[in-house]
């Protein structure tokens, strides 16, 4: 019966994980390259130095060392496949995301009853954070499929520990880490665990089964690297700056003197050793010696202020067990026009025609605020606006007639290391759909918390055309509604009560693996810097817990309502 169960369920998660990403994808697919330009176009370069044969440069090429080998790999593949295509990337991204839903409830499976596990499967397929970041050009989201498979080889273990599934573990966080270098340390933190699994005499069988299978793996890189630069690198360069930015984040006061940012490093080291080349590339032909005095400059500060070090790793931790603040899912379809390709005549136009207008405006004040613009409903608009920066940050949107409900919105930093005078004239085109508003305003607000100003040409809204796909309206809506709760303040106490209540069972084994991930990253990762797309992947396992407090709740809720009803039906007297 369980087993019919489970194949029932699994094609309706993969299907309902997967439609959920292509409406994230429907909603973002135009702007989703602004995250972590330069990151994306990094890997897109390395891999197609590698599409096109060029394999000596591929391995040679320092300043892309700063991420393991192992996207740019994939990124070759399906250049080689389907194109030079973001949409080609994000395609695989979002079949194995999904895929990775299933991992999960056939993980959950293992330690829940059938409802919760369905439970963990369904939230899973919803997260909009699970959605969001598999439709990003980044290969955060591909990092969660080997891990979880590698976890789902290791459950067996509690009865039978077989060798061979510790060596296809310690392969699949290997494979991870050809992907991103995160779980680097993972095998050994998973390596000191296995005396809760395995009895004596066979625990070092199992300890060196998981090892050697993430070092086959990882081994040919770190061989390579050794033959290529002659240095010991296990996988990438970039411990240094992100062990140093990530103390600066921390460093309010600004005691250390290390800049936040990869262009502040790069300058500063230029300036101390007098090289100007410094200044252009993160690591250049130094790098593997720049990156390692990074990393004694960050030790440095560790050994000096050890209590302060502490502090930052304990609030790290802390951080990384919220969720990412990311967009639901929008109730309408986005604009399917070419926001840049009508020539139609503006319905609307604002500010002085043919000149510029100067805006400025203190915290959460209005730069510039329209009236109310009358429009169709049902149809397709842009907003193009000519805006100069000039101080601070703005956000410009477009919101319905009372101002209470954002439409769309952009915000617009300045371009850093660009003096005042130099700050470029954006072009700014926002794209949106009108629904069922016959009437929206236009404004840009202050965003940073000191004043900001800068200067606007004349705006002009376009209407498109008539919007598409607007059946999809009734999927949409329902599911942004669910999403709205996958907030920190909702999710998170259903993970401590799940916590609590497997705790109580005192089945440590199962406890062990569940929290064996999450607990690697909360540690080690917290040690160096935290960006919560390095460390989501705890949430999958989070969910697993949080499914255990709501089916438990959900069902004493059913118990207490039949005994209700029930009392209710007996004849008095």
């Amino acid at each position: 019966m369980a087993l019919m169960h489970r194949s029932a369920v699994i094609p309706i998660l993969f299907v309902l994980a997967l439609g959920v990403r292509f409406l994230t994808w429907q909603d973002h697919r135009r702007d989703i390259w602004k995250v972590q330009t330069s990151v994306t176009d990094g890997y897109k370069d390395s891999a197609r130095q590698l599409a096109r044969g060029d394999f000596k440069l591929f391995v040679s090429d320092i300043n892309h060392m700063g991420h393991p080998p192992g996207y740019p790999i994939l990124l070759a593949a399906i250049f080689k496949t389907f194109g030079d295509s973001n949409t080609a990337i994000q395609f695989v991204q979002v079949l194995l995301d999904a895929a990775a839903v299933v991992l999960l409830f056939l993980i959950a499976i293992e330690f829940l009853p059938f409802s919760a596990a369905a439970i963990c499967g369904f939230l899973a397929a919803i997260s909009p954070q699970f959605a969001y970041f598999s439709v990003l050009l980044l290969p955060d989201s591909l990092v969660v499929p080997p891990i979880l498979l590698a976890i789902w080889f290791l459950i067996p273990v509690r009865k039978e520990p077989r060798p061979a599934n510790f060596a296809i573990a310690g392969a699949l966080i290997g494979l991870s880490c050809l992907l991103r270098a995160n779980a680097l340390l993972l095998p050994f933190f998973l390596a000191l665990l296995i005396p809760l699994f395995v009895p004596r005499g066979k625990r070092l069988y199992a300890a060196a089964a998981l090892l050697a299978g993430a070092l086959l793996v990882i081994a040919p890189v770190t061989i390579k690297n050794a033959i290529v630069f002659r240095s010991f690198v296990p996988l990438s360069l970039g411990a240094g700056q992100t062990f140093l930015e990530g103390i600066a984040d921390y460093d309010e006061a600004k005691r250390f003197n290390i800049p936040n940012t990869d262009l502040g490093l790069m300058r500063q080291e230029a300036e101390w050793y007098g090289n100007p080349e410094y200044a252009q590339l993160l690591f250049g032909r130094d790098g593997v010696q720049r990156d390692r005095l990074r990393v004694e400059r960050g030790l440095a500060v560790v050994r000096s202020h050890p209590f302060w070090f502490a502090g930052v790793v304990a609030r790290r931790g802390l951080a990384s067990t919220r969720l990412d603040p990311v967009p639901v899912l929008a109730p309408e379809s986005p604009v399917s026009h070419d926001p840049l390709s009508s020539s139609s005549t503006p319905v609307w136009t604002g500010g002085v025609t043919n000149d510029w207008t100067p805006i400025y405006g203190n915290w959460r004040n209005d730069l510039y605020s329209s009236g109310a613009i009358n429009i169709k409903t049902g149809a397709d608009y842009a907003l193009h606006l000519p805006l100069k920066l000039e101080t601070g940050r703005v956000l410009v949107k477009i919101t319905n007639e009372t101002g209470k409900q954002v439409i769309t919105s952009m915000v617009i930093d300045l371009v850093e290391g660009v003096s005042t005078e130099q700050q470029p004239v954006r072009n700014l085109a926002l794209p949106f759909v009108s629904a069922g508003h016959s009437q929206v305003r236009f404004t840009i607000t202050n965003a940073s918390s000191g004043g900001s100003s800068g200067l606007m040409g004349t705006s002009r809204l376009v209407e498109l055309g008539p919007s598409s796909h607007q059946w999809l309206r009734y999927m949409r809506q329902p599911l942004g509604f669910v999403q709205r709760f996958f907030k920190t303040a909702w999710v998170l106490p259903f993970v401590v009560l799940g916590l609590i209540l497997m705790v109580r069972k005192r089945d440590w084994q199962s406890l062990a693996i569940l929290l064996a991930v999450p607990t690697y990253y909360l540690v080690v990762q917290s040690t160096l810097h935290t960006e919560r797309r390095y460390v989501y992947i705890i949430h999958f396992f989070f969910l697993i817990l949080a499914s255990a407090a709501l089916w438990k709740i959900a069902t004493a809720a059913y118990g207490f309502a039949v005994l209700a009803y029930s009392a209710q039906r007996q004849p008095k007297g």
